[in-house]
């Protein structure tokens, strides 16, 4: 094992450019080497393509790697060929000529990993032709996607259990970045991994800082946002609804932000157009519906921002995992308003699912909902969900300025009773009215100025009252009738409340507040110097043009920071370069004299 060991850590340093494995790649990677099948579950920049591309690479044959979107295998494949390694991909955007060569490569040992969608490889054909080559190690990525309790499920990924059927003796390693207890299980069912080892990294982000502020005028939150802490950085923009990702890509493009808008009603060539240029173009935005994302590998995103409420923690965790994969620091910013609430459970409720499956779905979004509510660490929230035991970060809204919390019982009976007394047969914003004491007309036509609840609520603002029907709703005390124009009616939970046999703590309204963030200085060990800093952007500069002259994307050619560390370190000669993190044989071999030149230039200027 000694021997393999020290190979997978020469293919590290010559192939890659990484001087040793982090976390428990080394583990996996001689897990799998060795032939034994594995469930990994590492966060999003965690470093799991490493570990079935380096076994791939030390067993005799190919690795089949399972991925679930073709648009981005020809970008994965580049990548790997700029490093040295042999890699295709087959999917239907090839012709049969292209298809056919990858084929004949397959089936005559050339090649070190192929990547293949799901739909294909379950196709007898495929089949055939896998049974006749000598394979490696079947790579599962997203594996959560076989999880019909999961977030992101597609039926297809079932089928993968004929790789066990047909090929017994070859290793299988299923990989995802989010997975609770119950994905897990039916991901170790599905495939049939019952003899997995598992490996199960931590899943803290700590480069993300994650803030949640109160919904008020979203888009302008937004552009706000943008402006102050992430103007001319890549981010993405997650949006419920097809109409809000076109608004907002609008919205943003009007206010000087290069903006493109992505979700699954465009053609599927427009699509395809706005992820490449993504891809490939530093500073654009991309604003989206949840069909954008799942394995972007773009390492320098400085921001994920949600205008509406994710369904679950596993979304969300996934969807703010693709900001900041360099390393780098990056933000997580989201607005969260009642509505969210409302409108998450009204699209549970109506679903044509079973009630099972709508209780575990109403579980996760209760889950969602505390996340956003919590009085602490959002951090320490988040990693627990996920069975991760943490301390406060530092680094998120609630631990730079901590939310105080109240008891709210009287707030809330107050509010239990106006929803009672109007007859629990109108919505937020009439009751909240008449909470108030607002005499407008349609609290007169219905006579609730008459009511004893009438103004008892005059000393909070619509906004406070906002914040505290959110909570109730959030904790099960009120819930909203669809079939009733969205009127707010009791719970059996609501009782106790208002007996005074339970009491209810509340987070503390806040007004909203503008501020820089705290992540970027939490890193400050990545800070440039001034010097430093203009020879970064001459280097990127010089990586774009490469780039466009190649049809890649700019971080195929070296990503964001390996620039910085050569910025700081300012190799004067090609073995000195070769020194640096991220710079393979093949890299150095391929860009080494130009970055060399580059930089002395740059020291004679």
């Amino acid at each position: 094992m000694t021997s393999l060991n020290q190979r997978a850590q020469h293919l590290l340093q010559t192939v890659f450019g990484y001087p040793a494995f982090r976390g428990r790649q080394g583990e996996i990677v001689a897990h799998v080497a060795g032939g034994g099948d594995a469930l990994v579950l590492m966060p999003t920049g965690g470093g799991k393509s490493l570990c079935y591309q380096i076994p791939a690479m030390l067993r005799d044959g190919v690795g089949v790697v399972v991925s679930p979107l073709i648009a981005l295998m020809q970008d994965q494949v580049d990548a790997l060929e700029q490093a040295g390694v042999r890699a295709a991909f087959l999917n239907s955007s090839q012709s049969w000529e292209e298809a056919n060569a990858v084929e004949r490569a397959l089936r005559r040992g050339e090649l070190d990993l192929v990547y293949i969608a799901p739909e294909r490889l379950a196709t007898p054909r495929c089949l055939e032709l896998l049974q006749a080559s000598k394979i490696a190690l079947f790579a599962i990525d997203e594996a959560h996607c076989v999880s019909q309790w999961g977030h992101d499920f597609r039926p297809e990924y079932i089928r993968l259990s004929v790789l066990h059927e047909r090929f017994p003796e070859v290793p299988r390693i299923a990989l995802t970045a989010t997975a609770d207890p119950q994905t897990r299980a039916e991901i170790v069912h599905q495939l049939q991994l019952d003899e997995a080892q598992h490996f199960v990294d931590s899943f803290d982000r700590p480069n993300i800082g994650y803030r949640i502020v109160e919904k008020n005028n979203a888009r302008q939150q937004l552009l706000d946002f943008i402006h102050i802490e992430h103007r001319g950085d890549a981010g993405i923009v997650y949006c419920l609804s097809r109409k809000r990702v076109e608004e907002t890509a609008e919205f943003l493009n009007a206010h000087g932000v290069a903006a493109l808008p992505y979700h699954a009603g465009m053609a599927h060539e427009q699509r395809a157009a706005h992820q490449a240029r993504f891809l490939r173009e530093d500073g654009l935005v991309m604003v989206a519906t949840v069909a954008f994302g799942m394995g972007i590998d773009k390492p320098d995103v400085r921001f994920v921002a949600h205008l509406d409420l994710p369904r679950s923690i596993e979304a969300y965790y996934q969807e703010t995992g693709r900001a900041g994969r360099d390393g780098e620091p990056a933000d997580a910013w989201m607005t969260y308003g009642l509505q969210d609430v409302v409108q998450q459970r009204r699209m549970i409720d109506e679903s044509e699912a079973d009630e099972a499956f709508k209780r575990v779905q109403r579980d996760k979004l209760n889950a969602m909902l505390a996340l956003c509510e919590t009085v602490g660490c959002r951090r320490v929230q988040l990693l627990d969900y996920f069975g991760q035991p943490s301390a406060p970060c530092g680094n998120c809204d609630t631990c730079r300025e901590a939310p105080r919390s109240f008891d709210g019982t009287v707030a809330v009976q107050k509010l239990l009773s106006a929803i009672y007394r109007t007859g629990q047969h109108f919505g937020a914003a009439h009751v909240i009215d008449v909470l108030r004491g607002l005499e407008n007309d349609k609290v007169r036509q219905w006579q609730h100025d008459l009511l004893s609840t009438f103004g008892i609520g005059a000393d909070r603002s619509a906004a406070e009252w906002r914040a505290i029907l959110r909570q109730t709703l959030a904790l099960g005390l009120a819930e909203v009738d669809y079939d009733a124009f969205q009127a707010l009616k009791l719970t059996e939970n609501a009782r106790a409340v208002l007996r005074g046999e339970q009491t209810v703590q509340l987070r503390e309204f806040r007004k909203p507040f503008k501020q820089k963030s705290a992540s970027k200085s939490a890193f400050t060990e990545n800070a440039l110097d001034r010097t430093e800093q203009a020879l970064f952007e001459r280097l990127r500069w010089w990586r774009l043009e490469t780039a466009r002259a190649r049809n890649l994307p700019a971080y195929v050619i070296l990503q964001d920071a390996t620039l910085r560390d050569i910025a700081r370190a300012k190799p004067a000669s090609i073995e000195q370069l070769g020194a640096i993190a991220g710079i393979g044989s093949k890299r150095l071999e391929s860009w080494g004299e130009e970055i060399v030149a580059l930089l002395a230039a740059e020291a004679d200027a």
